[in-house]
């Protein structure tokens, strides 16, 4: 088929190789015309046979708002825009509410599988009407993992149905990742264990925890053991927030993921707060030292 895929970053130009590899053409734009296969959205769609499929990788919020406003000019009746960023689902009502005045179609894509896409393949989550969703299949089947039936799920008609599926699936491995984190640094607290990263390996074969996660997570304590040229902050990328925050709409408890989301805000506090007053209210009652 033919496409056109607008962001050629990190996951977006891995993805336009993995298409080109399974024989499809693609016409990339990007910002930076040294990547960029057109200097304009609009020569991009130009090129592009009828109806047109475009795909947009590019960040959630105002670039992706400001990227669909411009192809729903460009495009016309019977086209398709594809959303595989990660946007917030309550966005994606809107864009595909905006696009149906002009009789295009909108699909969103939950995309997983990072920079190992390329090789691995991407877990694909879409929203959106079956029709629609049939003009892009090509294209899915190229980016899902190969040899497996699994990697690729319609998770609903409602438009935000994929990128919901998404956030909760980013709101799981925000957890988990805790959960190694916090396990690491417990075994590298005591002298009772020696070879931490070994112990870590050990893990990934047989065991009920083990997952790419870990795999990561050894590759990392390997090459830098104690994790000295690490510094210990850790950004959200908004899917932990919006996990939660849909937690409390649908009074669903989520106490782990929750309890990720908030360890990654302490870790932005070079001295914090809350433990300064922990520490003077131990003084108060026990005569704890201040330090």
């Amino acid at each position: 088929m033919d496409i056109g895929l607008v962001g050629l970053g990190k996951m977006g130009g891995n993805m336009r190789t993995r298409l080109r590899n399974a024989g499809h053409t693609v016409v990339g734009y990007d910002r930076n015309p040294e990547i960029s296969d057109a200097d304009s959205l609009a020569a991009m769609v130009e090129a592009l046979p009828k109806p047109a499929v475009v795909w947009v990788m590019v960040p959630a919020g105002a670039p992706t708002d400001a990227t669909i406003a411009e192809l729903k000019g460009l495009l016309s009746e019977g086209d398709l825009v594809v959303d595989g960023g990660n946007s917030k689902y309550t966005d994606d009502a809107a864009h595909a509410a905006s696009l149906a005045e002009k009789g295009i179609g909108f699909v969103d894509c939950g995309v997983s599988g990072g920079v190992w896409g390329l090789e691995n393949g991407y877990a694909l989550m879409y929203g959106g009407a079956e029709a629609d969703a049939a003009k892009v299949m090509p294209a899915f089947e190229a980016l899902k993992p190969a040899d497996t039936p699994d990697g690729l799920v319609h998770c609903g008609t409602t438009p935000g149905a994929g990128h919901f599926a998404k956030m909760v699936h980013n709101g799981i491995e925000y957890a988990m990742m805790q959960a190694y984190a916090e396990g690491w640094e417990l075994l590298e607290a005591t002298d009772i264990v020696d070879n931490v990263p070994e112990i870590f390996a050990s893990w990934r074969t047989g065991t009920v925890v083990r997952s790419w996660l870990l795999d990561l997570l050894v590759d990392q304590i390997r090459a830098d053991e104690h994790l000295d040229k690490i510094r210990g902050y850790a950004d959200d990328s908004g899917e932990g927030r919006w996990t939660v925050q849909a937690a409390i709409d649908h009074a669903v408890a989520m106490p782990t993921i929750a309890a990720s989301l908030f360890a990654r805000f302490v870790s932005r506090q070079p001295d914090s707060p809350a433990m300064k007053a922990i520490a003077a209210m131990r003084n108060g009652f026990g005569g704890h030292a201040l330090h």
